[in-house]
């Protein structure tokens, strides 16, 4: 995949979030500390946004970390439209895509609540699933992934939106995630939620899958479950990508970022199945983003999470949660 390629399907990716920026009304903070989640529902991942006054700032971080995440403006058809668009720092802001840069990195895990050792090495080799340059290692200090199992369903931010989140509040949610939980579960929600945290949107936003949903089902479904007006469903459920956007493929739902939607919002009645695991089709695009060096691609799907432990990493001197240690079992 060329650089000009990479940028432009970036780019595509990027343009739904537009409208969003405008649905939320969080006053400026140093990092976000509202979780927005607590009436959600387990079963269905729901996106997560940074508030409007945060989207400046995310965004210049997220073209630092990448610079390319930043959008390329020249493939956006220049009229009167475009000229109102670019006027406006934040709808620039919110062109700028989330993902972490192609060079081989480590993003340190850990826990808000207490949670047995063996859980916590088994979330990890599932995030570890995605095999690319980037690995995710347990740390009993604050992590720059941070982990609830508490209420609130199933949720990540997107990529490089997690620095932006205050260090005493989740970055992921895995509610009610236990030993007990399915293997199936593991494979179906931790990798789709760590393939948030690696910057990949939603492939249910799809043209043709989002022809599949009736939009008043779904503004009815989404008030009751998630309690999302009007223009947030419209950002985040019925806003498609461009056909031309990352994967560059038919419409995928056994993408793992493909995910379930129910039968009661679509036209024909037939649920979007979505996937329940990494196909060859997320691998292939995620290992071109995320380039492994010296990694085998035969190698197995999960990793001994032990080998992943590090010092205490102290992200934010100044937080309440600076020195607190996380994931103790």
């Amino acid at each position: 995949m060329s650089e000009a390629t990479l940028k432009q399907a970036l780019l595509r990716i990027a343009e739904v979030a537009v409208s969003a920026a405008n649905t939320s009304t969080d006053s400026d903070v140093d990092n976000y500390t509202g979780s927005g989640a607590e009436t959600e529902t387990a079963g269905v991942c729901t996106p997560k946004a940074l508030p409007v006054d945060l989207q400046v700032r995310a965004a210049k971080t997220a073209a630092a970390e990448n610079p390319a995440n930043s959008p390329v403006l020249g493939f956006l058809p220049q009229n009167e439209d475009f000229a109102r668009a670019i006027s406006d720092p934040l709808n620039i802001a919110v062109l700028t895509s989330k993902y972490w840069g192609p060079a081989r990195r480590t993003l340190t895990v850990s826990f808000l609540e207490p949670t047995p050792t063996d859980l916590r090495n088994r979330i990890l080799s599932h995030m570890n699933a995605w095999q690319c340059g980037i690995r995710f290692v347990l740390t009993t200090g604050t992590g720059q992934v941070r982990i609830s199992r508490g209420g609130g369903g199933y949720y990540s931010y997107l990529g490089t939106d997690i620095q932006h989140i205050a260090t005493n509040r989740q970055t992921m949610n895995l509610q009610g995630f236990t030993m007990s939980t399915p293997e199936s579960e593991f494979h179906r929600v931790v990798r789709h939620e760590t393939g948030h945290t690696l910057g990949f949107p939603h492939e249910h936003m799809r043209r043709q899958l989002v022809a599949l949903i009736d939009p008043q089902k779904a503004y009815a479904y989404f008030w009751q479950t998630q309690h999302w007006d009007k223009a947030t469903v419209d950002a985040q459920v019925l806003t498609p990508l461009d056909d031309r956007s990352i994967f560059a493929t038919p419409p995928d739902q056994t993408s793992i970022m493909c995910y379930q939607l129910p039968g009661s919002i679509t036209r024909n009645g037939s649920p979007i199945v979505g996937g329940t695991d990494i196909n060859a089709t997320d691998r292939a695009f995620c290992l071109g983003i995320y380039p492994p060096i010296g990694f085998s691609l035969s190698a197995q799907s999960t990793y001994d999470a032990s080998e992943f432990v590090e010092e205490p990493v102290n992200l934010d001197e100044g937080s309440e949660a600076a020195g607190a240690t996380a994931g103790a079992a």
